[in-house]
C-alpha cells in the first residue's frame, strides 16, 4: 500500500497539526473543538495546499457540525485569520466565510438571498437554500427555492464573475442550451436559471445510455458558436499530465513513477497535434450534461469554453465513463453501455488515436479524486484509475480496438 505523503503542506493539512489548526480558528471565537474528519483536499505541489473539514464544536449555544478550511502556501494571503513559522502561510475559516469568495455568505442566508432575488424582481416569499457544491476558494453552487421559483446561485472569485456572465450571454444568444444568466454581482455571484432535463448522470443510474444517437453530443459542440474561438485559450485537462502525476505522487509517493511513466507518456503523444482553434467546452463530461426524451438539453459551467480540438471534450467524456463505469458508482452499468456504444462512434469524428491519447491524459487527472474527496480505500481506487490510463495509453498505441481497449469495454 502506498505510504504517507511526504509533501510538507499536505501533510501539515491532513497529518496531527489539524487540531492545532482548527483550534487557531474555535478558540477566538469562543468555541471548543470536539472531533473533525477530512472533507476534500486540492494539493497543488509547489504552490497551495487547501483541505475542508467537517468539524464538530462546542459553542456557547450548545454543540454542532460545520465546515471548516485551511490552506497553506509561501506567500501570505490577503485577509482573513493566517498563522505562519515564518516559512508558511496557513489561512484558516469557517464556512461560508471564504476569504476569496466574498460572495458566498450573503448565498447562504435566506435574508441576503431574499434582498439579491428582489433586485432581480423575483419574488423571495418562503426562500429555501442547498448548497449543491463548495470548492473551497474557487467556487460554490446554492440552489434557491421559493414559493414561485427556482434559481442557481453561483459564487465565483470577484475577478472571474463579469466574464463568465459573458459568456452565459454569448452561449445564450447562439443557441446554445446554457443556464440563462439572470445577474450578476461585484462580490461574485452570479444567478442562473435551471435547465429542463435530467443530468446525464443521474439518466445513466437507469443502466441505459439515455441518448437516442451519440451524434446528439457533437451535434451540441457543433452549436458553440465561433466567437468562442476568440476567447482566452485554457490548456486541456490531458495537457496537464505530470502535474496530476505529481499530485498522486505527493498523495500516494509509491505509485509515483508509474503516475509519471504515465504522464511523459501522454505528453510524448499529444506533441504530435497542434493546439487546435475549435470551439470547446473544455470540461464536457456527464454532469455538464442534461438530457431528456432522448436528447441533449442542456449544457453545464461553461467558464472553461475557448479554443482548442474536439478531440479534448470528446476524449473528456469517454475518460470519465470509463471511471465511472469501473467504480462503485449507480451509473456505473449505463456508463459502460454509454462508452460501448459511443466510443467506436466517436472515434469516426476525430483521430483514433489521439481521442484514445486525450482519454488517458484526462484519467490521469481523475486519478486524483479519490483522495482530493477522501474517498475509503482510496490509494486501492487511485491505482485502478492509473491502470485504466495506462489500458487508453495501450489502445492509442494500438489505433483503436485491440486487448486493452477490449479491456476498456468489460470494465462492469
Amino acid at each position: 500500500m502506498p505510504g504517507p505523503s511526504t509533501d510538507p503542506g499536505l501533510a501539515l493539512l491532513t497529518g496531527p497539526s489539524v487540531p492545532d489548526i482548527l483550534d487557531a480558528a474555535l478558540t477566538p471565537a469562543g468555541a471548543s473543538l470536539l472531533g473533525w474528519t477530512l472533507r476534500d483536499v486540492d494539493h497543488r505541489p509547489g504552490d497551495r495546499t487547501t483541505a475542508s473539514y467537517v468539524v464538530r464544536a462546542s459553542w456557547a449555544d450548545g454543540e454542532r457540525e460545520e465546515t471548516f478550511a485551511a490552506s497553506v502556501s509561501g506567500v501570505r494571503p490577503p485577509g482573513g485569520l493566517v498563522v505562519t513559522d515564518g516559512d508558511r502561510y496557513v489561512q484558516v475559516w469557517r464556512f461560508p466565510y471564504d476569504p476569496e469568495l466574498p460572495g458566498l455568505a450573503a448565498a447562504c442566508f435566506p435574508s441576503s438571498v431574499g434582498e439579491l432575488l428582489k433586485g432581480l424582481g423575483l419574488a423571495p416569499d418562503g426562500v429555501q437554500l442547498r448548497v449543491v457544491a463548495y470548492r473551497p476558494r474557487k467556487r460554490a453552487v446554492i440552489e434557491v427555492v421559493t414559493e414561485r421559483h427556482r434559481v442557481f446561485v453561483k459564487v465565483l472569485r470577484p475577478a472571474q464573475v463579469r466574464d463568465v456572465d459573458s459568456r452565459h450571454r454569448v452561449l445564450t444568444e447562439a443557441g446554445v442550451p446554457v443556464p440563462r444568466s439572470l445577474g450578476w454581482s461585484d462580490d461574485g455571484i452570479i444567478v442562473l436559471a435551471p435547465l429542463r432535463g435530467t443530468p446525464l448522470r443521474t439518466a445513466l443510474e437507469s443502466g441505459t445510455t439515455a441518448l437516442r444517437d451519440p451524434a446528439e453530443l457533437v451535434a451540441l459542440l457543433d452549436r458553440l458558436p465561433a466567437e468562442v474561438t476568440s476567447l482566452p485559450r485554457r490548456a486541456p485537462w490531458s495537457a496537464h499530465a505530470s502535474h496530476y502525476a505529481g499530485v498522486v505522487a505527493a498523495a500516494a509517493p509509491s505509485l509515483g513513477p508509474r503516475a509519471r511513466s504515465l504522464a511523459a507518456a501522454v505528453t510524448d503523444g499529444l506533441a504530435a497535434f497542434p493546439d487546435g482553434d475549435e470551439p470547446t467546452h473544455g470540461d464536457f463530461y456527464d454532469a455538464q450534461l442534461f438530457v431528456e426524451h432522448g436528447g441533449v438539453s442542456g449544457l453545464l459551467d461553461i467558464d472553461t469554453i475557448g479554443p482548442g480540438r474536439r478531440a479534448d471534450d470528446l476524449g473528456c467524456l469517454l475518460a470519465h465513463l470509463c471511471v465511472l463505469a469501473s467504480g462503485p458508482f449507480d451509473a456505473a452499468a449505463g456508463a459502460h453501455a454509454a462508452l460501448t456504444e459511443w466510443l467506436p462512434a466517436l472515434s469516426g469524428r476525430v483521430d483514433p488515436a489521439e481521442l484514445r491519447l486525450r482519454a488517458a491524459g484526462v484519467t490521469l487527472s481523475l486519478a486524483t479524486g479519490p483522495y482530493r474527496a477522501q474517498d475509503p480505500d482510496w490509494e486501492s481506487a487511485t491505482a485502478d484509475r492509473l491502470d485504466l490510463a495506462a489500458r487508453w495509453l495501450d489502445a492509442a498505441s494500438a489505433g483503436g480496438p485491440g486487448p486493452a481497449e477490449n479491456a476498456l469495454m468489460r470494465l462492469s
